[in-house]
């Protein structure tokens, strides 16, 4: 595959940089039932990725309503965690739609993994070996994104406006950890970049 090609997984964010003064205070408040039912998605995923290992030891793939489950719960979590961080207003759906295709039930963000019709039978045995460095990445990535959504609450709550800087910043990071996750996680094989970029 041509090192120029789209990454598999893709994450797109436009919303807004207007945010009503209060919300800070009360969004991740409201966010709670919509971060329980991420956290129960959480489980499930991991549950499913299990199950992954073993259908790509055994047929070199992952059955695609397997890969459809995993891709929702990451898709949900992601409106979820958008909307308790306060980086829009528009209250996320209780969306569950199976698909790797984002459905465009939100209007601000779309989540979307290609699906692998084949990946390499023993990759499961040493991607998370490989994906070490990428580790120590996201550590220091995870600091800067607390003090981010910190300097991010005080900024909509004193001007109104989400810095486009710290915004662009969060959901970069969330890109980078989900291309991370996806390669540990058995949905492509493609090793992720060093990059925050698109």
């Amino acid at each position: 595959m041509s090192m120029s090609a789209p990454y598999p997984v893709q994450l797109e964010f436009h919303a807004d940089r207007h945010i009503t003064r209060w919300r800070p205070l009360v969004q991740w408040l409201l966010a709670i039932p919509h971060l329980l039912i991420a956290s129960a998605l959480r489980s499930l995923r991991q549950v499913l990725t299990l199950i992954s290992l073993f259908t790509v030891l055994f047929t070199e793939q992952i059955p695609r309503p397997l890969f459809d489950a995993i891709v929702m719960t990451y898709r949900y979590e992601w409106r979820a965690m958008s909307y308790a961080f306060f980086m829009h207003e528009d209250y996320p759906p209780f969306d569950f739609d199976v698909s790797s295709e984002d459905d465009g039930m939100e209007p601000h963000t779309s989540l979307s993994l290609a699906y692998p019709e084949h990946l390499d039978r023993w990759k499961p045995l040493y991607k998370w070996f490989l994906a070490i460095p990428h580790v120590f990445v996201l550590a220091g990535l995870y600091i800067v994104s607390v003090l981010g959504i910190i300097a991010g609450f005080f900024a909509v709550l004193f001007t109104g406006q989400y810095p486009e800087g710290i915004r662009d910043f969060l959901v970069n990071t969330y890109r980078y950890t989900l291309r991370v996750e996806a390669y540990v996680g058995f949905l492509t094989d493609r090793y992720p970049p060093f990059s925050l970029a698109v």
